[in-house]
C-alpha cells in the first residue's frame, strides 16, 4: 500500500530511495523526510520545458543541502504537446479558478514518477518519494491519493522489480498535511525554504511574482504557520 504518513521512524536504514524535487518547498521537505526515516536518497528532477530554470537550480542546491546522494535531471520535452499554462504560450492566471486549473500539465506527475521508476529498477532502489499534496494545493488529479495508490499497483504490475525483487513503495508523506503543516516539518527537519522556488513565473534570478496560486498558497502556508515569510519577491514594476 501506498504510504502517506509522516511517523515511520527508522523504516528505510540504509535503503536507496528515488526522491522526486522539483525545487519548491514541498519537494525539499520529502527529500528531509525520506533522510530522517534512514534512507539513501537519490533526488531526481525533471526538465519538462517548464517556464523557467530558477525551480532546477534550487532543486539542485536541495539536494546538495538536504544530503541527496546524487542529483540527475531528465528531460522530458512536455513542451512539444503543450496544453498547460507551465509549458505553453497560456497566460499564468493570478486568481483561484473554479475546476482544474490551466497550469494542470497533463501526465506530469504520471511522467515524473514514471522516470523515478526507471531509475529505481537500475539503482536497485525499492522506494519513491513525492511531494504530492491534496489539502492546500490548486486541485491537479494526480494530487490526489488515489493517484499515488494506482500508480503503485502499476509499478508492482509493470516491472521486474515488483514482480521478482520483492515490490517497490510510493511515499507521498505531505498528501493529507496543510501548507502551515508542511512549513513546520519543514523547519522542524532544518529546511531552508529561502533557497527553494515555487511560483510558476519566477525571473531568472528565482524571485516571485507573488500573484500566481503557487505563490498564494505558499504565502498563505508562512501565515498561517505563524512563521516569516523568506520567499524573496520581484519588485513590482
Amino acid at each position: 500500500m501506498a504510504s502517506t504518513s509522516t511517523s515511520k521512524g527508522r523504516e528505510g536504514e540504509g535503503r536507496r530511495a528515488v526522491v522526486l524535487v522539483s525545487g519548491g518547498m514541498d519537494s525539499a521537505v520529502v527529500l528531509a523526510i525520506a533522510r530522517e526515516r534512514g534512507f539513501v536518497p537519490y533526488a531526481l528532477s525533471v526538465r519538462y520545458g517548464q517556464r523557467h530554470s530558477a525551480e532546477l537550480e534550487a532543486a539542485a542546491r536541495t539536494a546538495a543541502r538536504l544530503g541527496a546522494v546524487a542529483h540527475k535531471v531528465v528531460e522530458v520535452d512536455l513542451r512539444s504537446i503543450g496544453g498547460s499554462a507551465l509549458t505553453a504560450d497560456i497566460a499564468v492566471p493570478e486568481a483561484p479558478a473554479e475546476g482544474i486549473p490551466v497550469t494542470y500539465v497533463p501526465a506530469r506527475n504520471t511522467i515524473m514518477l514514471s522516470v523515478a521508476l526507471g531509475w529505481a529498477e537500475v539503482l536497485g532502489a525499492r522506494d519513491l518519494f513525492c511531494g504530492v499534496n491534496a489539502v492546500d494545493y490548486s486541485g491537479y488529479p494526480d494530487c490526489r491519493p488515489a493517484f499515488i495508490e494506482a500508480f503503485e499497483r502499476l509499478a508492482n504490475l509493470a516491472t521486474k522489480a515488483g514482480v521478482e525483487q520483492g515490490g517497490l513503495r510510493v511515499h507521498a508523506p505531505l498528501i493529507a498535511m496543510s501548507k502551515a503543516d508542511i512549513v513546520r516539518e519543514g523547519l522542524r527537519l532544518g529546511v531552508d525554504f529561502a533557497q527553494t522556488v515555487s511560483c510558476y513565473q519566477a525571473d531568472a534570478d528565482g524571485r516571485a511574482c507573488g500573484r500566481c496560486d503557487a505563490c498564494r498558497l505558499r504565502a498563505e502556508g508562512f501565515a498561517r504557520a505563524g512563521v516569516a515569510d523568506p520567499t524573496r519577491y520581484a519588485k513590482a514594476g
